[in-house]
């Protein structure tokens, strides 16, 4: 079994080892005071460590390895940030290392002094082929307490991680919230198939002018089927003429221009999904609220969300998945499952960003909201429900699909406290 030094990091910065009885390689005695502050940039792994080497006291860095060799393997000889390092734990020691000064570096060699029941469970978690996780025939024993303790912190992380891209889009807009929002909400119009032809449409053209066009829905469609790309052929329709007549107009008054209408792909869709009909739908929900973002912060309940947010489309899609053929007649209302996405996907994030921004984030407010989601169906959440994880609302499912996609594919079972669960076992149970 490979010892990832991410383990030996994990075993440092707790201490999970035979701490009374340490030696260096060189039989001197050591007791760690300090560990040292751990560090997630460039130079030494461990800052301001305090240890006592052979009665003496000494201050400074630490550095981890799996081999002793690695430090000459990572040039850290030719360094000076590594200068002040005053121990050096490894894994295995297969080579001296020395000062500039030609002075021994004092090492460690942390698997002599590892508890092996610590041990037999890291090989456990890290030795199976991996399926779907490496804990997937152990998490279903993970105790509640801990869990449900993971999973609300897991769903503060992807808010965080959503944040990210909302904070990029406040800045492209001077902080003009309803301007980002109509950006997050027109991705999400799109899903995962156009989410980002989309966001490109919603780009091409300042929010401004759709705000000066919202008294009348037939311009709110213009403006967007025109950026689209969608205007820029010709059909036999009057509803299509109007649409055409008035974009020529809207990009003239603002000097617009469409957008690559290759980018919306409609292939493979249910024909509810298609953009044609995701642009009309936008569009509905702007004429019918104006100053969507004030209004969104005055909602309290998740009725209320579901009220707002059922809107349609204009009387020719009724009959229309496309400009060419008609179709049976259906009233295409946004559905509560996709009503859904936007809360999960926009509302909340965007609110989570402007209330941490005023310093009024209620999370048990966000948290009570997302709750009563029903939980989303992807693969992801099928394959946890195959675990016998107990999956209850949308809170659950983004915090598990955060877990799959920022731990479990990225090995960081040591930073996953779950996998703290499975590996890291009371200190007094532990022996040697």
């Amino acid at each position: 079994m490979v010892i990832r030094e991410d383990f030996l990091h994990y075993l440092w910065n707790y201490k999970l080892f035979d701490h009374k009885n340490l030696k260096t390689t060189h039989d001197e005695q050591i007791t760690v005071i300090n560990s040292g502050i751990s560090n997630k940039n460039s130079g030494p792994d461990f800052f301001n460590a305090k240890l006592i080497i052979s009665k003496q006291i000494w201050a400074g860095n630490v550095e981890l390895h799996v081999n002793s060799s690695d430090w000459y393997l990572h040039h850290h000889e030719k360094d000076i940030n590594y200068d002040n390092v005053i121990l050096h734990v490894v894994w295995q020691h297969d080579v001296e290392i020395y000062r500039n000064n030609n002075t021994v570096i004092p090492t460690l060699e942390l698997q002599k002094f590892t508890y092996q029941s610590y041990l037999i469970n890291y090989h456990k978690l890290f030795s199976k082929k991996l399926k779907f996780i490496h804990c997937e025939n152990d998490i279903s024993g993970i105790d509640d307490f801990i869990l449900d303790n993971w999973i609300e912190k897991l769903y503060i992380e992807r808010l965080v991680l959503k944040s990210e891209f909302i904070l990029g889009l406040l800045e492209q807009t001077n902080n003009d919230w309803e301007s980002v929002l109509f950006k997050l909400l027109a991705k999400n119009f799109g899903l995962k198939v156009n989410g980002e032809a989309f966001l490109n449409l919603a780009n091409s053209f300042d929010f401004s002018i759709l705000r000066k066009e919202q008294h009348k829905l037939q311009n709110i469609e213009a403006l967007l089927f025109g950026q689209a790309g969608f205007l820029s052929e010709y059909h036999h329709n009057s509803y299509f003429q109007k649409l055409k007549n008035e974009y020529q107009f809207l990009s003239l008054k603002y000097q617009m221009e469409p957008i690559f209408k290759g980018q919306f792909n409609f292939f493979r869709l249910r024909p509810n999904n298609f953009p044609t009909i995701r642009i009309t739908q936008l569009a509905n929900l702007y004429f019918f609220h104006k100053n969507l973002f004030s209004k969104i912060l005055d909602i309290e309940n998740i009725h209320d969300f579901y009220t707002f947010f059922t809107v349609g489309t204009s009387v020719f899609w009724e009959t229309h998945y496309n400009f060419n053929s008609s179709a049976k007649r259906s009233k295409k209302m946004l559905t509560k499952s996709f009503i859904d996405l936007i809360l999960i996907n926009t509302i909340l994030p965007l609110l989570f960003v402007y209330y941490k921004q005023i310093g009024k984030l209620d999370e048990e407010r966000m948290f009570k909201l997302i709750k009563q989601i029903k939980p989303e169906k992807n693969s992801i959440i099928n394959a946890y429900k195959s675990l016998n994880i107990n999956i209850k609302n949308a809170f659950d499912t983004q915090a598990l699909i955060h877990l799959k996609n920022e731990y479990c594919d990225k090995n960081h079972c040591l930073q996953c406290a779950i996998g703290n669960a499975l590996l890291g076992l009371q200190k007094k149970d532990l022996e040697l």
